[in-house]
């Protein structure tokens, strides 16, 4: 057995827990499975298992050499789907996450795009008001909105959104347009909980700028907050995207400049960088093209 077969044997019996486990699973002989570990133990000169009648456990030196042997393994495996073509030809399922209405109004388009483009691939989108860790949910690509946190993820920098108020032009007229933040306190404020609270997070909290504002209407979605607003109930704060659809045809009108609403990035992240499969490249180079021709997703090219 060639030294690259006892490290995936190895491997498979550290990450089992057992010889006959292993060998189940490498359809494999258990003696062949144990003679395996032995070479290389034998061939490195110590002691890579601490084995007993009920338990098999990693040594020192055996926790260091299974992570090298999972890296290196790992770098052949990828080697071989070079040689084979995968990292050039997108090809398998693309796995995209994002914000919901983000996602809905930006990312699914540039999706039915690439799928058009690759036949050889799809795609599995999750769309989601949280930020998801791409390792446990197997995500290849996401798109992030706001400060990013330091992690060993790839992000490039496609545009920028804020916070806006808005309101229809029947309750503006019904009501008045406010002329500065305090006057939001004489108005129908509509708060979503998914967005954050215009009024501090809480009804009856202080606002911005430390106008006391009390909701009339608090919504738990964003999509049942904007309805509202398009109902004419009221004032309502969210991103500039979110809304951005509703203002072009005239239904929203934005109001103010809210002086705190800094503008916030728009990310496209993944975790492989330049030797990321062909499927992630393809799929990051048209969005980047995209998102960055988007006047809605990033202004500053308007």
């Amino acid at each position: 057995m060639d030294r690259w077969q006892s490290m995936r044997v190895f491997v498979r019996v550290a990450e089992s827990g057992s010889f006959a486990g292993a060998a189940r699973q490498l359809h494999m002989s258990p003696p062949a499975v144990t003679r395996a570990v032995a070479s290389l133990e034998s061939r490195i000169g110590t002691r890579l298992l601490t084995r007993t009648t009920r338990s098999l456990k990693l040594t020192e030196a055996g926790g260091r050499y299974f992570e090298d042997c999972r890296r290196i393994l790992s770098e052949i495996e990828e080697a071989e789907a070079v040689a084979a073509g995968a990292y050039a030809t997108p090809t398998g399922t693309l796995t995209v996450t994002a914000p919901v209405q983000f996602g809905r109004l930006y990312v699914l388009p540039v999706i039915v795009d690439y799928l058009a483009l690759h036949s050889a691939v799809g795609v599995r989108a999750l769309f989601l008001d949280r930020v998801i860790n791409m390792m446990d949910e197997g995500a290849d690509v996401g798109i992030r909105i706001g400060a990013l946190p330091d992690s060993g993820l790839v992000a490039i920098r496609v545009g920028t959104v804020r916070r806006v108020l808005c309101a229809t032009p029947d309750y503006l007229d019904r009501h008045g347009t406010p002329g500065m933040m305090r006057d939001l306190q004489d108005h129908a404020i509509i708060g979503s909980m998914s967005a954050g609270l215009l009024g501090g997070g809480r009804p009856g909290g202080k606002g911005r700028m430390g106008v006391p504002l009390r909701p009339r209407l608090i919504c738990n979605t964003i999509d049942a907050a904007l309805a509202a607003a398009l109902a004419g109930q009221g004032i309502v704060n969210l991103l500039s995207y979110q809304v951005a659809p509703s203002v072009a045809e005239g239904r929203l009108k934005l109001i103010l400049d809210d002086p705190d609403a800094a503008p916030m990035p728009v990310h496209i992240v993944s975790s492989e960088g330049r030797r990321a499969p062909a499927k992630v490249r393809a799929f990051i180079d048209l969005a980047v093209e995209r998102l960055r021709a988007d006047p809605m997703v990033n202004p500053d090219r308007s």
